[in-house]
């Protein structure tokens, strides 16, 4: 992979299409996204169900290949890249918070947040795991596995996990569709201050407006298009 220049985008997406073949034909997924994104900006992803959200965090992530078009992210060219290489670049520079959480459930808390510590190469990795097992006010529950916490518990779990290594763009689809208005209210609140800590880039997909008026802006998909006018909130 090669680096680009540190005062581009973070995130930069090209005439990006995404076709999938189904039993009933072709079916286009993304139908031509541009997007930039700039370093350390919260951007809201909304649309109705269907509308492409997930796909559009699944090609950035290069968890899916793009049929048309180029992503280059967090300073890397991915578009066409092999799985290794894009193992790698999700190791150093990503960081995914799935609406089901994901956990490993055969490890404990500890362990599930010392694992991209261990794939980077970092030195004390369980010493850092611990770390940030406690910013997320689970120091008390180091030991315990996924099925013996709640749901907020496990999604503070993998807050934890996607900013251990202090990756430059964080991932989040429906972060709080698996919880109750008040448990994901906290989690919401504990994204955004780990955010700010970290100083990383948010593309956070919701259902929510409300959510997403959290973001400094808002990008509207429609059918795989980007629709309508960016917005921004100054409840940040």
């Amino acid at each position: 992979m090669t680096a680009t220049s540190s005062s581009d985008p973070v995130l930069t997406l090209e005439g990006v299409q995404l076709q999938l073949t189904s039993d009933a034909g072709l079916v286009h997924i993304l139908r031509g996204i541009d997007l930039d994104v700039a370093s350390g900006e919260t951007v809201g992803v909304i649309g109705p169900s269907g509308s492409g959200k997930t796909s559009l965090l699944m090609v950035i992530a290069g968890l899916e290949s793009v049929t048309v078009g180029r992503i280059e992210a967090a300073g890397y060219e991915i578009t066409g890249l092999d799985e290794d290489s894009l193992a790698r670049f999700r190791r150093d520079h990503v960081g995914i918070v799935f609406q089901n959480f994901h956990l490993v459930p055969t490890m404990t808390a500890l362990e599930n947040v010392t694992l991209p510590l261990e794939f980077a190469g970092r030195d004390a990795p369980f010493a850092q795991a611990r770390e940030q097992l406690e910013a997320v006010g689970l120091g008390h529950r180091l030991a315990h596995y996924p099925g013996q916490l709640s749901g907020g518990e496990q999604q503070r779990v993998a807050l934890a996990r996607a900013f251990v290594t202090e990756p430059k763009l964080l991932l989040a689809d429906e972060p709080t569709g698996s919880l109750d208005k008040d448990t994901g209210d906290a989690i919401i609140e504990l994204l955004f201050a780990l955010q700010k800590r970290f100083g990383t880039t948010l593309i956070l997909v919701t259902h929510a407006p409300e959510l997403a008026s959290r973001c400094t802006r808002i990008v509207q998909l429609v059918d795989g298009r980007i629709d309508g006018t960016d917005g921004s909130s100054d409840d940040r």
